[in-house]
Order: C-alpha cells, then structure tokens, then sequence
C-alpha cells in the first residue's frame, strides 16, 4: 500500500513561492491604508514579526537538518509573519511581535512537522496566544488619524516603551469599534446611543479607517480569486454567512444587534475572509468542504463577536473550524472516479 501524505499536495517549492508573494501583493494595498490611518506602527510590527519569523525559520530547519534555502525561499514564513503583523494593535513593543512570530513558527508550523503538516494556521496560533496572555496589549488600539504619532514616536515606543512628553499610554489607546459596541450594549446602551456619544470613532458604515482598510482587502482578495490563486468559496461563505446571521438579528432587533455592513467592514473579516481562512494547508479540500468551513468560520464570528468574550472572533473562529477540517473532508471527499459506491 502507498504512503499517502498530507496536503498541500502541490509541493513544487518554486509554485509555492509564487503564491505566497501573489498573496503579499495582494495585501499591499490593504496595509498602506492600514498605515494612512492608524500610523507606522503597522511597518515596524511587520518589520519585526517577518525578521523573527525568518530567523526561528532558519534555526529550526538546521536543528531539524533540513535544507534552509528551499523554505525560506517558499515564502510562507513571511506571509505568517504578516497575517500576524496587521492583527497586532500598532502601538506595541517589540516583543509582542517578536514573540507572536516566533510561537507561530516554533510550535503552530514546525512543532507538527513544518509546512503541510500543520493543522492550526500558524499566523492566528501566534495571536491567539498573544491575546489570551497579554490582553492589555493587544486590545488597546490608537485612534485612526489623530494619535499624533510620526514615524520616530512609535518606533521609540516599540523598542523602548517611550512615548513623547504629555502622552501616557492609557490617555492614548482606546477600544476598537467593535470592542466598544460589545461593551456598551452590555452595559444597557442602543447602537444609536453608543453611534452618538461616539462618533469619532465611526465611519459611514463600520468603525472609523476600518471600512476602508476592509474595503481595500476586499480588493486585493478580489484579485487573488481572479488569478486563481485562491477559489471563492471559503470567502464567499464565510462573508455570506456572517452577513445573513448579522441580517437575522439586526431586523429583529436593530437597536442591540449591528448591521451586516458593520460586520462586514469593521474589524478584519475581509483579511480573514481571503487572506487566512484560505490558507491551502489547514482549509478544508474538497469544494462541498470549503464552502462548509467558510460558513462554519461566519457564524462562528458572529457568535462569539455578539455573546462571546472577545470583539473580533476571526483567529478563534478560523482555529475551531481548523480541528474540523479532518470531519468535514471525511465526509465531503469526492467519489473517486469509476467508483459505483458498493463495497
């Protein structure tokens, strides 16, 4: 009997490399608004998440006595090192970066064997992580456009923790939109109350800056299903079904539950519809399989988001759906070709 090996099946290192830089073009345009609005921060999260990922990466691989260059060269380092770079507030230290890189490599990739192997997305494994045991650091977020930060600021920030005379931290972060609706709706507030008394901190139709960083990586996901190199059946489930749940209970109460536009444009599910949930190695494989772990992804955002104990959901979401994967494909493969399905 042959051995049969986990996916990715196509182990072309050079296809691989394609795809992955195809992935991080797509996310350029994406991360300038990201910057345009919430500042440097997000340049200088990249910057130390993709050199700690490289480096854990290259000392692995040699502990391991693998060949180094092949995997570097593929790409998929990087990319983790990025997915979890633009899910990091922007005014960060060093070393939350450092170490969400670091624990994404180490023990989400090569803990279970290194690339193909995995069966968590390593990049959402990193900010899980970070989330559960630094939730100060990675729920304060600054405001988007009026933190008065330049470049030298945050940089003095993220290596020394130092920010310019008359800023305090506290005074400077605040709540993300989502984070601050779940918390005022539970303190009895309307959304056109929460809306009202804070305004500066939404757009026309999601949390300020967020609609349009949102928008933007709706784009480059549009491109990648246009190039194939992603197919559009985990995002447009995923999308579908957090829009309709998000329609279910804003119509029959819209005065506690926000609208499918505020769900879909606010916070990263556009990022997580396209550019993490599609990861090839730990997504489901058949098509009947992806367009059930995309909409598994949905409704578990929106649970978690409207009764759970964490504003965005997306790496939750993705991570639970990833320990279904092995189900879904048992029961969703294809009958192989010839087969009258009688034993």
């Amino acid at each position: 009997m042959s051995d049969i090996h986990s996916s990715p099946y196509i182990q072309n290192n050079e296809t691989i490399s394609r795809m992955m830089l195809a992935v991080i073009y797509a996310l350029i345009p994406g991360t300038l608004v990201y910057i345009h609005f919430f500042g440097f921060g997000v340049l200088i999260n990249i910057f130390i998440a993709v050199i700690t990922a490289i480096a854990c990466e290259v000392i692995i691989l040699k502990i391991r006595h693998r060949p180094v260059k092949p995997f570097i060269y593929d790409g998929t380092a990087v990319l983790t090192a990025i997915l979890l770079a633009l899910a990091l507030p922007t005014l960060t230290p060093w070393w939350l970066a450092a170490l969400g890189a670091a624990f994404a490599i180490i023990i989400a990739k090569h803990l279970y064997g290194g690339m193909g192997y995995n069966p968590f997305n390593p990049a959402m494994v990193g900010y899980a992580m970070l989330l559960i045991a630094f939730p100060k650091e990675m729920t304060a977020w600054i405001p988007a456009e009026t933190h008065g930060l330049n470049f030298s600021d945050t940089l003095n920030y993220s290596l020394f923790e130092i920010l310019p005379a008359g800023m305090s931290y506290d005074a400077l972060t605040m709540a993300t939109p989502l984070d601050s609706i779940k918390t005022q709706l539970s303190l009895g507030y309307t959304l056109d109350e929460i809306h009202n008394s804070s305004a500066t901190l939404f757009g026309n139709i999601a949390g300020y800056g967020w609609e349009w960083i949102n928008i933007m990586f709706l784009i480059g996901g549009l491109i990648l299903i246009f190039i194939k190199v992603i197919s559009w059946h985990i995002p447009a489930a995923m999308l579908g079904s957090l829009a309709f749940m998000a329609m279910l209970f804003n119509f029959s109460d819209a005065g506690s539950y926000s609208s499918v536009s505020f769900h879909l444009f606010g916070g990263a599910a556009m990022l997580g519809a396209f550019f993490i949930a599609t990861d090839p190695v730990t997504a489901a494989a058949s098509t009947k399989g992806r367009l059930i772990y995309g909409a598994g992804i949905g409704i578990l955002i929106y649970i978690i988001r409207t009764w759970g104990g964490y504003p965005d959901a997306i790496a939750f979401s993705v991570l639970l759906m990833n320990m279904a994967v092995p189900m879904i494909d048992y029961y969703t493969k294809p009958a192989v070709f010839g087969a009258t399905g009688k034993s």
